[in-house]
């Protein structure tokens, strides 16, 4: 880079320039032949304070705000530029102004970030033009007026400013080469011509190493962007003590620089509270993917590029649903065995850093949260001392949000399209391979489970196969009026004597039993089982003992159920009550509704249960689990 001390005299020199008093009284002689500083304060020039209010509207905007450290403004020696020219920039960023020139400040705003965007868009750097474009250090009046057109077109629906010249209505679509080209041969057309000298001076391919403009430009971009989707996005109460710090800077690079995450990010907001951190326990940070918020301490100190690591931990946390795939397992151990699993696919992708303390392993490469799950739980002391980034015992993924928050939107829903999409950009712009799992289970997320009463359906299609009909000629069918001479087959069930299939109920009847749910569940149940031509089933009512209620028809078991509320729950003797039945078959299923209080069941025959949406069974349930919403 160009020396430091280089820069330092560009800025003294360009304060100087903003303020240039007016024309007054000399200093007095003083006795002894010195001066005599007037202590009078130096009147500022308001026209020179036009340009300055116009320079400082354009770098405070977040496309340009990033040019403020490389782009100086500065004014043009008397005699320098013509009456007609306002401007011009260099190609190491010096802006360079009409020092006699009196103008409004919208109008050198405009002025200004047209300077700039020749910057970006690269017109200034000799690599982007071809030789005969260029006239020493100037465009040539072709390529010049093509760089014009286009950073007009752009200013256009920026809307910042306004142009000191009216602009033509019907501007060219093609690109500065193109048009270049073109007018180098047929000549300028008159309305496209610009005013006044060139505004922009080429560098020398030597020179055009130390200042890339263009890449500062799609960097002012991506802030332009994230500035825009703030403020579309939805409405956050703010959090009283929130501290802007590097968490802040990672997430927006997810926005700008990594498509996969960039959705997500868009769409969560940090909170950085240290009460509110010390309130909920959080040592590092935590996340609520109902609240769409991930909690940082600002108290712990990490590096950039770690923080870039905590946050896409947090996000894939929240999008991938980990709190809701919970079910009956303990949600401590299950944030832990995710916690293996997501760290295992950042420290692959090489997404930041990852901070001291976390949790990975290299023999747990590959494998899914329920695998991990499985294989954690056979050492369950060593497993409790592990901490998540929320701290010790404690899982980062917050079952409700800190404080309330206002608004309905459908998670999963959001949470599915922010993955897919950037599984879509991330794929298609060429950013490399993905963990494999991760791309499973984001993938799975384009298909979400069955509802409950689908897979309850299924259930009864694998254990109960209605009857086969034939037909025969032995009840021949009504004759069609065209071929009335033709006998036509009629549907006939078979004759002989079969076992006709059954399965087993064992209902939990206790007060604690929702009525709703029974409804639910019992209409299923007479649904389904009519349907694949169970005329029957056997029936065990429990709360604090069993109470066999026989075979009962499918339709009628729903009017016999009468909600007791006689103590606790104990299901394990109607259980034994079905699996010792002469009258009942070895081979019928068991289907348990409850509501998840009750005692361990051990069930030696295929079974199922039906229990409410978030409720806990106290075992570990080998049969399959439908969770009625």
């Amino acid at each position: 880079m160009r020396p430091a001390r280089h820069r330092q005299q560009r800025r003294r020199r360009a304060r100087a320039a903003l303020l240039v008093p007016r024309r007054g009284r000399q200093g007095r002689t003083a006795p002894h032949g010195g001066k005599v500083v007037s202590r009078r304060k130096a009147k500022v020039d308001p026209w020179r304070a036009q340009v300055q209010q116009g320079w400082h509207t354009v770098t405070r905007h977040p496309l340009f705000g990033v040019f403020t450290g490389s782009a100086l403004l500065l004014p043009a020696d008397d005699g320098e530029l013509s009456n007609d020219t306002w401007a011009y920039v260099t190609h190491d960023g010096d802006v360079h102004f009409h020092p006699r020139r009196r103008a409004p400040a919208e109008e050198w705003s405009w002025v200004f970030a047209h300077l700039l965007l020749h910057l970006g868009f690269g017109h200034a750097d000799p690599r982007s033009c071809a030789p005969k474009d260029v006239d020493g250090d100037q465009p040539g009046p072709a390529y010049h007026a093509a760089c014009c057109l286009s950073v007009d077109g752009f200013l256009r629906t920026l809307k910042l400013g306004r142009s000191p010249a009216p602009l033509p209505e019907d501007l060219p679509g093609n690109d500065e080469v193109t048009l270049s080209e073109l007018w180098r041969r047929r000549g300028i057309p008159p309305r496209f011509a610009p005013l006044g000298e060139p505004d922009f001076r080429i560098g020398s391919a030597k020179d055009a190493e130390y200042w890339d403009f263009q890449r500062t430009f799609a960097i002012g971009v991506a802030e332009a962007a994230t500035s825009a989707l703030d403020q579309a996005g939805r409405p956050r109460t703010p959090v009283e003590g929130h501290v802007k710090g590097p968490w802040d800077v990672a997430l927006r690079w997810f926005v700008s620089s990594y498509p996969l995450l960039g959705a997500l990010a868009a769409g969560m907001k940090i909170v950085s509270d240290a009460e509110l951190a010390r309130g909920w326990d959080i040592a590092i940070a935590a996340v609520s993917a109902e609240a769409g918020e991930i909690y940082v301490n600002p108290l712990a100190t990490h590096t950039e590029a770690e923080w870039r690591f905590v946050l896409a931990h947090e996000m894939l946390h929240a999008a991938l649903r980990h709190g809701e795939r919970a079910g009956l397992r303990d949600p401590y151990l299950w944030n832990i065995a995710c916690d293996y699993v997501i760290n295992g696919w950042l420290v692959e992708m090489g997404v930041g850093e990852m901070p001291e303390g976390l949790l990975f392993d290299h023999a747990l490469t590959g494998m899914s949260a329920e695998a991990v799950y499985d294989r954690i739980t056979t050492d369950l002391r060593r497993v409790r001392k592990l901490a998540t980034l929320r701290g010790r015992g404690l899982g980062d993924v917050l079952d409700r949000p800190p404080r309330r928050i206002g608004g309905y939107v459908d998670l999963d829903e959001y949470y599915r399209n922010a993955l897919t999409t950037g599984l879509a950009y991330h794929q298609t712009g060429g950013r490399g391979l993905l963990p494999a799992g991760l791309e499973q289970e984001i993938r799975a997320l384009d298909h979400p489970p069955l509802p409950w009463d689908a897979q309850l359906a299924r259930w009864f299609d694998e254990h109960f196969q209605p009857e086969e009909k034939r037909r025969s000629y032995a009840r021949a069918s009504r004759r069609q009026a065209s071929s009335p001479g033709i006998p036509r087959p009629g549907w006939l069930l078979p004759e002989e004597v079969v076992r006709k299939a059954t399965f087993g109920v064992v209902l939990d009847t206790s007060g604690s039993m929702d009525v709703e749910l029974l409804g639910k569940a019992l209409g299923a149940i007479a649904s389904y089982a009519a349907a694949r031509d169970v005329p029957q089933a056997r029936v065990v009512f429990c709360d604090a003992t069993a109470y066999d209620a026989g075979y009962l028809p499918v339709e009628e078991i729903a009017g016999r159920v009468r909600v007791r509320g006689r103590g606790g729950t104990i299901l394990q003797p109607g259980v034994k009550l079905l699996e010792r039945a002469d009258d009942f078959p070895p081979d019928g299923p068991i289907l348990v509704i409850t509501d998840g209080q009750c005692d361990v069941l051990r069930i030696r025959r295929e079974h199922a249960f039906l229990v409410p949406q978030g409720a806990h069974l106290p075992f570990t349930a080998r049969g399959p689990v439908f969770f009625v919403k």
